[in-house]
């Protein structure tokens, strides 16, 4: 199978879960199959997954935007939090050894799918505390910019659990903290000198935006618990194979 090939299908699939479980979905899967299917070293697949993280969000976005389930000034303070550690840690990230961030990418996939397994938060009500909400919004940022992953897992159940946003508006509103984030960490990656491959990178966003499409249609005919349950275990199976990879 040729690297155009696998950059479709790769991507495709990373936008089915993506659109499938909206901000919690699979970008998380992008660094693991840039890595193991094309090829990209563990820099290089970070670098490549914000780009398409960004670019597979941003139709997200609008789309919420346009249906009103976007929170804006919570999404924007949510954001503002996370900007400069994504340009601190995407700095940083650049200067560790492959294999420390290959195991640091498999315990946050863990952790993700460790979270996907627990049942969803409930709603709060009243007032959420700023400490909380800046605490969280600085650790997803961190997440972004060091390991290159969107970090909806962290920032949907923040969103309803310590903002109290209903679950539609948590999904819309991380789809705008995640593309602030991903800019940001971008912009301090731009001069790290790392080489990518723009013949695997544009195929494989173009197929994941596409993708996102067709996930968002069949969240609709799934059940949205069943869909995140399966991609858990798959996340599951991912984090083990990448722990024995960079231990063994």
């Amino acid at each position: 199978m040729t690297a155009l090939t696998l950059a479709l299908v790769a991507g495709a699939v990373v936008g089915l879960a993506l659109g499938g479980l909206g901000g919690g979905g699979g970008s998380v899967l992008a660094v693991p199959t840039l890595i193991y299917l094309l090829g990209f070293t563990p820099a290089q697949a970070a670098t490549a997954s914000l780009i398409i993280v960004t670019l597979t969000s941003l139709p997200a976005l609008v789309g919420h935007a346009r249906d009103g389930n976007v929170a804006w000034r919570t999404g924007l303070l949510f954001a503002a939090a996370g900007i400069v550690p994504a340009m601190l840690t995407g700095t940083a990230a650049g200067h560790l050894p492959q294999t420390a961030l290959t195991i640091a990418f498999a315990l946050v996939a863990g952790l993700a799918a460790l979270r996907m397994l627990r049942p969803s938060p409930a709603r709060t009500t009243g007032t959420a505390h700023p400490g909380k909400a800046g605490a969280a919004g600085v650790g997803l940022g961190a997440v972004t910019g060091f390991l290159g992953v969107g970090g909806g897992f962290l920032a949907v159940p923040t969103l309803v659990g310590v903002l109290g946003l209903p679950m539609r508006r948590a999904v819309g509103t991380s789809l705008l903290v995640i593309t602030a984030n991903s800019v940001a960490a971008l912009g301090a990656r731009a001069g790290s000198g790392t080489h990518l491959d723009w013949a695997v990178i544009a195929p494989f966003t173009a197929a994941a935006v596409l993708g996102a499409w067709d996930g968002k249609r069949l969240s609709y005919k799934l059940k949205g618990a069943t869909l995140q349950r399966v991609f858990a275990w798959v996340l599951l199976a991912v984090t083990a194979f990448m722990l024995a990879d960079a231990l063994l």
